[in-house]
């Protein structure tokens, strides 16, 4: 979550584009242009500080000394469950049958026995979903897993490539394309708006050589004003 990282950075930090472009790995234009509002998505900002990758000290070092660049803390080791069906905290387990519905809808490669697995689920539930069977079909809308925090994107990732390994279904490559063309997009953008702006900075000055160069044109009064 780079950019929600620097979007954070830039509003809540007296940080330098260099120091938030090398802590967040994005070009400084992305930076630069999440400062001017001039990027094409507007990013939620996110926390590095909750997030315990940074802390105020760091922070505070680094806009004393333009220099110096943050270095990202270690968070303790997450203790994760080798057996046993997921854990899924009560607040978030009303959201599971929207989880559930997306996956159907999004990724139907994905077999029930994942989705279970995935979302901390029964295949009964799985299924009254798929018949629109479930009790409470009117309220369910799918979102995805990941944003309701359910899973990781990495946990779905891995899901979803094996599940299309084995329907033999050839992985997307678009998003990343994509992604490349929009920054390079961003970054041309960038560019042409300076070359402009010295563009007209540079024609205003030629004017006003100009001006400077006219003849004055002289009446009997300019003529024999100091006399």
């Amino acid at each position: 979550m780079q950019h929600a990282t620097a979007s954070w950075l830039v509003d809540n930090t007296a940080l330098s584009f260099d120091q938030i472009a090398d802590f967040c790995g994005i070009h400084i234009l992305e930076v630069n242009a999440m400062a001017d509002d001039l990027a094409s998505s507007k990013y939620t900002g996110r926390d590095p500080v909750q997030a315990h990758e940074l802390t105020h000290e760091e922070i505070e070092k680094a806009e004393k000394d333009p220099d110096y660049r943050m270095v990202i803390q270690k968070g303790p080791d997450q203790v994760r469950r080798t057996k046993g069906p997921r854990y899924t905290p009560v607040s978030k387990r009303q959201d599971k049958p929207d989880g559930i519905a997306w996956l159907l809808r999004n990724h139907p490669e994905i077999s029930d026995a994942q989705v279970g697995k995935l979302i901390g689920t029964t295949r009964t539930t799985i299924n009254a979903i798929r018949e629109r069977e479930h009790w409470n079909i009117a309220n369910i809308a799918p979102k995805d897993p990941v944003t309701l925090g359910l899973c990781s994107q990495r946990e779905l990732d891995a899901v979803v490539a094996k599940a299309a390994k084995k329907a033999g279904i050839e992985p997307e490559i678009a998003d990343d394309t994509k992604l490349g063309g929009d920054k390079r997009a961003l970054i041309a953008e960038l560019q042409e708006e300076r070359a402009q702006a010295a563009r007209d900075a540079e024609a205003a000055l030629s004017g006003e050589a100009e001006e400077d160069k006219a003849p004055v044109e002289h009446t009997a009064e300019t003529l024999f004003k100091d006399r």
